[in-house]
């Protein structure tokens, strides 16, 4: 192959100088034919391996059954490395074209080089794309920052090719340059910061399995309530539910605190946690001739009645004096609403029965007594969820005033100035 590109090029200068040309004119004139030969050539060469390796690699596409080589003809892998090879040629037939022109050879040949490593590294690229796009499409690695690995694994290699381009263009020992870069490796370090603190955070993002692609995080300093649609080197992104994109530095996650919903998700039931405020002053006793009417009440009904049995019984049998209704034991109609809300609750279709599932008043406050209630619904869906707690407390506002209970509300005149 050298011997023959030899022959190829080493013809012109002689034929000029036959015709009577002198050797200075055809010496400029021959380098120029050369050139114009050598891309000629180049250009050939460029087209018949295009063609062949991008036929080739369209036609194992449609045969075979995985997706990886279609992902590499999305990402043309195939036509850069056709552009690679000519460049080999021209790179080889420098030195032979430009034999006589020591100072253009080492220009031109520097330019050559640095065109191929830049070219190499953007091959790499690609095929580390179609990797990546190939790797989000099995179930096992749809979740992970493939994204953060292969950018970290181009920026080493990137690194590489600067340090091989300065060799090139300096005529310096690769070692000495490395060197060099040692002793500056404190400015290396502050530039690369962000990307050194987002490689480690997405590493310990990644093996403590803190956040997927597809989790729904809360993240109020960023202002982030929304599903992770990417994460990569330096941002995690987030698709809040109201259609906006939340940016967040990966190493927020490993830093501040975050909200991960998976495991609510993944769990058998969406949590209610909801309190209402009772009026501590319409809470009471129930007296006796109260209990038929609140015997209306279907599901409370067989309550009352065993209750009122287990009553009498104790206070016939220590002979409690009921002309105050304080004494011995006593319904109240707080705990009647208690387990009535507590029935209602156990008979609702769409709340988790296996799960926790209560009616409680907490500690007292200045404003009245807190009825909390306390549950999972089934679907887990956010609009399905919201509709049913809705529901539930739609219904639990509507049934305080059977039971004479007042819910706490903040007084106020007609222009919305307090009352004295």
């Amino acid at each position: 192959m050298l011997k023959f590109t030899e022959k190829l090029f080493g013809w012109c200068d002689k034929l000029l100088i036959k015709i009577g040309f002198n050797e200075t004119i055809a010496s400029y004139l021959g380098l120029i034919i050369n050139l114009v030969i050598l891309f000629v050539i180049s250009y050939i060469i460029y087209l018949v391996f295009r063609f062949i390796l991008v036929t080739i690699m369209a036609i194992v596409a449609k045969k075979t059954k995985t997706k990886f080589d279609d992902l590499l003809v999305s990402n043309q892998t195939a036509k850069y490395i056709s552009h690679l090879i000519p460049l080999i040629y021209i790179y080889k037939s420098v030195p032979i074209i430009l034999e006589d022109f020591n100072s253009w050879e080492s220009v031109f040949g520097k330019l050559v080089g640095i065109y191929i490593i830049l070219l190499v590294l953007w091959i790499i690229r690609t095929v580390f794309n179609a990797l990546r796009d190939h790797l989000k499409t099995i179930p096992a690695y749809s979740d992970k920052p493939i994204d953060s690995y292969i950018q970290v694994i181009m920026i080493i290699l990137w690194m590489i090719g600067f340090v091989a381009i300065l060799s090139k263009l300096f005529e310096i020992e690769i070692r000495d340059l490395l060197t060099t870069f040692g002793a500056i490796s404190a400015i290396i370090l502050l530039i690369f910061r962000d990307t050194i603190l987002g490689f480690v955070a997405s590493i310990q993002v990644s093996v403590n399995d803190m956040v997927r692609i597809g989790d729904w995080i809360t993240m109020d300093k960023f202002g982030a309530d929304g599903d992770v649609i990417e994460i990569n080197l330096a941002t995690v992104k987030v698709r809040n539910f109201d259609n906006t994109t939340t940016t967040i530095p990966t190493y927020s996650l490993i830093s501040d605190s975050f909200r991960n919903w998976r495991g609510m998700l993944n769990a058998d039931g969406r949590r209610i946690k909801r309190h209402i405020l009772i009026k501590s002053s319409s809470i009471r006793f129930i007296k006796e001739e109260e209990l038929e009417d609140f015997k209306k009440i279907q599901l409370i009904k067989t309550y009352i009645e065993k209750k009122q049995a287990d009553i009498n019984k104790y206070n016939s049998q220590y002979n409690i004096d009921k002309t105050l209704s304080v004494n011995g034991r006593n319904l109240t109609n707080f705990g009647l609403f208690r387990k009535y809300l507590t029935n209602y609750l156990e008979n609702y279709p769409s709340l988790n029965k296996d799960m926790i599932l209560l009616c409680r008043h907490l500690q007292p406050t200045s404003q009245g007594i807190p009825l909390e209630i306390y549950a999972f619904t089934s679907d887990k869906r956010f609009e399905n969820y919201e509709y049913i707690m809705s529901d539930i407390f739609d219904h639990i506002l509507a049934s305080v005033v059977y039971f004479d209970l007042e819910i706490f509300e903040m007084p106020s005149g007609k222009n919305g100035f307090t009352e004295a």
